[in-house]
Parts: structure tokens; sequence; C-alpha cells
């Protein structure tokens, strides 16, 4: 069977630099392209788009979503005042963003949603987020390196079944921000071991596989999630040319 194909969504910067070049560029570190790869999947990268219907359009031709880590969510999507340490606002990955993680649930695309791309999920079920956790150092490393920290599955989870049902996981994190009210349909799936923080959350009513992590599996060894989201493509597209 041909390798599914994931779309990974990107950062779109005003300035970006390279070799001779300083301008505006949709980027993605090379780690989420290549954890598709190596997990079995070929990689498409899924710059902000500002038509109305590229994101049907473009799931309709998907076996699979992965929305990506990135800048903070502008606290206006979940109707809430900014904090002073919220990052400023990128309006069209938001609206990009949001468009396609709710037409990859209305099509029950398999979707993985990294860091920035939980908080979103939970956003577009109608969830809200901390801006700022009091244990915020606990969750990131200095600018720019990742931390790590223990995160627990819940038991009989998606993600516990994905995880072999270890009861402790070390995953490398970075992030400020958490999961405060739950979206609808949303369960935790993990909490971090330290400060209890929702650090995994998943949709068990869904059709098909939807699965938010707060860590970074791309910075990490550990396969067991991608390959989980590329075995329910695979199981997407035969269901479709059935």
């Amino acid at each position: 069977m041909t390798p599914p194909l994931i779309g990974i969504t990107t950062y779109l910067e005003p300035s970006a630099r390279w070799g001779d070049w300083h301008l505006p560029a949709a980027l993605l570190p090379a780690a989420y392209h290549r954890m598709a790869q190596r997990a079995g999947a070929r990689a498409l990268l899924l710059p902000p788009d500002e038509d109305p219907a590229a994101a049907a359009d473009l799931l309709s031709r998907l076996d699979g979503l992965v929305t990506a880590g990135g800048p903070d969510v502008d606290p206006a999507r979940y109707r809430a005042d900014r904090d002073p340490r919220t990052g400023p606002p990128y309006p069209e990955r938001d609206a990009w963003e949001l468009a396609l993680t709710r037409e990859a649930l209305a099509r029950d695309v398999p979707l993985l949603a990294v860091c920035r791309g939980m908080q979103l999920l939970n956003v577009s079920l109608g969830g809200t987020l901390v801006q700022h956790m009091p244990t915020t150092e606990a969750h990131r490393g200095a600018p720019g390196v990742f931390g790590a920290h223990q995160v627990r599955p819940v038991p009989g989870t998606l993600l516990a079944k994905v995880l072999d049902e270890e009861e402790t996981v070390s995953v490398p994190t970075y992030h400020h921000q958490a999961v405060d009210t739950l979206g609808e349909g949303l369960v935790p799936s993990a909490h971090a071991t330290g400060d209890h923080t929702v650090e995994a959350v998943e949709l068990p009513d869904a059709d098909g596989f939807v699965l938010g992590l707060q860590w970074h599996p791309e910075a990490g060894e550990d396969l067991r999630v991608m390959a989980a989201l590329v075995t329910a493509a695979r199981a997407q597209r035969v269901s479709q040319e059935c």
C-alpha cells in the first residue's frame, strides 16, 4: 500500500533568514516531517491559506493531520482578556489551523495535535487556556531548548494503549500555557506528575483517531504516538477505498 499522506501545519513568519535571504517564510522544524517519514508516512507541509475552501479541499485528500507547535493562541479565540505574558497574535495561523482542526473532526480524519495544536483543539471545541502557568519553569528549558518531565497517562485511554499502559513516560516539553476548561467531549488522557497539568487530551466519542499532546514528540525518539496516527491514517485510506 502507498504510504499514507500526513499533512503538517507550518509557521508563517514575517521575517526569516537563510543563506543570503531575509524574507517572510512558511517554515517548520525538520523534526516534524522526519518523524512522520520514520513512522512510514509521506509528509505534506500546510502553510496558512486564506481561501475558506482550502481546509475542506485539503482534508479530502489527506489521510491524517498534524497541527504543529508554535506561538500562543490569541485569547480572543476563547473570549479572554490578554495576559501581558501572552505572545503576539498570529491571526492567519490561528484561523487556518482552527479551520483544519474543525474539518478534520467533521471528516473523521486522524488528528495528532501537538502543543499549540492541542490548545487549538481545545479552543475549537469551546475550551479555554491558562495563559501563563505558575509552574512554567517545570515545563520548558532555557529559550530555544526543550526541557523534560514525567507524565502519567490515564489508564484505559487511547494514549495509555498507545504507550503500552506505561505508568509514567518522560517527554520533551516547551510551553508556558495549558488547557484550562476542557472543550466539549474532550477528556484528559495524561497529566504531569509534578503539578497535574493536563498533558494530553482525546475525544473518546469521535469515530476516528483524535489525540492532543502538550509535549513535543518530534523532539524525542519515541515514535509510538506518530506510528499510531499513521496506522489510523492507513485504516482511513482503506475505508475510503472500499
